[in-house]
C-alpha cells in the first residue's frame, strides 16, 4: 500500500521505518476499499505519524477525546507559527488532525467512548416518540434532536439535572444561548415551541418537576410579518454563470443549483435524489418531499437534465451508493446535511448577493418570487413547492411588487 502512495523513497522509507506500521496499513487499505484516492490516502498517511507523534502514541492504549482536543490545537498552533499564517491555517490543521485521529483510533477500537449525559436516553426515547407515535419527517425530528441536545449539554455543563431543573435555570440557560447570537424571532420561537412539547413530553414522564413546560415563554411572531429573503432572477443567473466550466466541482454544483432554483427544491430532498428517481425515457423527475414525505413528479427540464447527464458521465464515480450526488472526496457517500449549504454560501458570498440569507432555501425562495412574478396562480405555484396549504405559499404574493404598483395606479374614484 505505501508503494503505491509514494513515489520518493525517503517518504515510504519514513513511513516503513515509523511506529505502528501494521495498524496504519490497515487504515489506509480499509479507507483505499472506500474510494479514497491516492491524494486522500497520502494525507491520512502523513496524519497518522503526526498523530503518533503528538499523542504520543507508541503502543495500544485507549484515547480520549480530550486527548485528541489538546493534540489537535498544539498542532495547528504549531503549524500556523510554522508557516507565517494565523486562524485559517491554524483552524483547518487542527481540524485534520482531529477528524484522522478519530477515524483511525476508532477503526482500531483504542477510543474511548464519551461518557453519556445522564438525560441520553431519555432523548433517545423522545425521539423515538417523535417517530413513532407522532410520526414527524425525519429532518423535523433531527431539528428537535439538536435543539434538546443543546439545551441538555448546558445543563450539564452548569451542573443541572433534568429531575431537579427550575424555571429560573431554565431561563438564565435559554438566555445565555439566544444572548450569544444574532438569531431571527422566528427562529427563537420555533426553537421555543421544541422545547415546549419537549418538557410535555418530559413531565408526562415525570422526567422533570411539573409546570416547566408552562413556564417556557415563546415569543410572538405575527404570520407573515417579514417577507421572504431571496435573491433576484438576475442574480441567480449570476449564480449559475459561476458554474459554467470543465471543474469536476462546477459540472456538480451546476445541476444542484438548477435543481433548486428552477424547481425550488430544499437542500434535503435534492441530498436524497436517488438515480432511480430520474426516468430518462418519460423525462421525469420525482422527488419525496421533506415535510410531507409524498412524493410528486415533475417534467424535467432540459437544462437540468442536460446537467445531470454531463455531471453522471464525467464526474461522478462508480460506487454502490444509489443516491445521485456524491462528496467530491472520499470516502463515497451521500452528501451530509451541511454540503449542499456551505457550496451555495461559498458561491452566493463569492458574487456578494444582497440578501439576509446565503444558503439554498434563499433559491427556493427566489423560484416562488418568480413564478408570482410571471403571473402564475398560488394553487400550481403551491403545487410546484409541495406546499400541502396555500396559506404557506400565500406569503410570496407580497413581495410581487410590480403588480403591487399597478394596482396602485389604478383610478377607484368611481368605486367611490
Amino acid at each position: 500500500m505505501f508503494q503505491q502512495i509514494y513515489e520518493r523513497s525517503h517518504a515510504l522509507d519514513r513511513q516503513l521505518s515509523g511506529p505502528l506500521v501494521q495498524e496504519r496499513l490497515r487504515y489506509l487499505e480499509y479507507q483505499a476499499k472506500r474510494g479514497a484516492v491516492r491524494r486522500t490516502l497520502r494525507e491520512i498517511s502523513v496524519y497518522l505519524l503526526v498523530i503518533i507523534e503528538h499523542l504520543p502514541l507508541r503502543r495500544k492504549r485507549v484515547v480520549s477525546l480530550q486527548e485528541i482536543e489538546v493534540a489537535a490545537a498544539h498542532w495547528g498552533q504549531d503549524q500556523s507559527r510554522r508557516f507565517g499564517r494565523q486562524e485559517p491555517l491554524m483552524s483547518l490543521s487542527r481540524n485534520r488532525f482531529r477528524r484522522h485521529a478519530v477515524g483511525w483510533l476508532s477503526f482500531l477500537g483504542w477510543l474511548k467512548a464519551p461518557v453519556c449525559a445522564p438525560e441520553a436516553p431519555q432523548l433517545a426515547a423522545y425521539i423515538d416518540f417523535l417517530r413513532t407515535e407522532r410520526g414527524l419527517c425525519e429532518e423535523t425530528i433531527e431539528g428537535r434532536r439538536h435543539n434538546v441536545a443543546q439545551l441538555l449539554e448546558q445543563m450539564k455543563e452548569r451542573g443541572h439535572s433534568l429531575k431537579q431543573v427550575t424555571l429560573a435555570q431554565l431561563d438564565a440557560l435559554l438566555l445565555e444561548r439566544y444572548g450569544e447570537r444574532h438569531y431571527a424571532p422566528r427562529t427563537i420561537q420555533g426553537h421555543a415551541c421544541g422545547l415546549r412539547a419537549f418538557f410535555q413530553h418530559a413531565e408526562s414522564r415525570h422526567w422533570c418537576p411539573p409546570g416547566i413546560a408552562q413556564g417556557i415563554q415563546v415569543p410572538r411572531v405575527y404570520r407573515h410579518a417579514t417577507l421572504p429573503s431571496s435573491p433576484s432572477w438576475q442574480d441567480v443567473q449570476r449564480l449559475l454563470n459561476t458554474t459554467e466550466g470543465s471543474r469536476p466541482t462546477d459540472i456538480r454544483d451546476r445541476a444542484i443549483l438548477l435543481l433548486l432554483a428552477v424547481y425550488g427544491l430544499r437542500s434535503g430532498e435534492v441530498r436524497r435524489l436517488r438515480l432511480e428517481d430520474l426516468d430518462w425515457e418519460q423525462e421525469t423527475l420525482t422527488i419525496t418531499h421533506s415535510k410531507s414525505g409524498r412524493s410528486q413528479t415533475y417534467p424535467l427540464s432540459r437544462t437540468a437534465g442536460q446537467a445531470i447527464i454531463r455531471y453522471l458521465k464525467e464526474v461522478r464515480p462508480q460506487c454502490s451508493c444509489r443516491e445521485i450526488f456524491l462528496p467530491m472526496r472520499a470516502p463515497l457517500r451521500p452528501l451530509n446535511s451541511s454540503a449542499i449549504f456551505q457550496l451555495v454560501n461559498r458561491r452566493m458570498k463569492a458574487l456578494d448577493i444582497p440578501v439576509l440569507h446565503h444558503g439554498p432555501h434563499a433559491l427556493r425562495h427566489a423560484c416562488a418570487t418568480r413564478l408570482i412574478n410571471q403571473g402564475l396562480p398560488l394553487k400550481a405555484i403551491a403545487d410546484q413547492l409541495g406546499h400541502r396549504s396555500l396559506e404557506t405559499t400565500r406569503i410570496y404574493a407580497k413581495v410581487d411588487l410590480p403588480r403591487l404598483r399597478e394596482v396602485a395606479r389604478l383610478d377607484l374614484g368611481g368605486l367611490l
